[in-house]
């Protein structure tokens, strides 16, 4: 068990030590769904709670640590 995460961990290092806008730039697509989901009246819990905005601050603070230290 412990080797297949180390094995997913590798991966996911490599990948995004290549890709180090990938993260933000996701983040700020969230952000930026949240913005457009709170024009909707169907979206629900969603909207009301901020969910996406919430995932994307996380996701963009999580981005730029990864790039500063890959």
């Amino acid at each position: 068990m412990m080797t297949k995460i180390s094995t997913f961990l590798d991966k996911l290092s490599d990948f995004l030590a290549h890709r180090k806008g990938l993260l933000p730039i996701l983040a700020i697509l969230l952000i930026i769904a949240n913005w457009v989901l709170q024009f909707f009246p169907v979206a629900g819990w969603v909207a009301q709670t901020n969910l996406l905005l919430h995932l994307g601050i996380v996701l963009a603070i999580l981005g730029i640590l990864l790039a500063w230290t890959l």
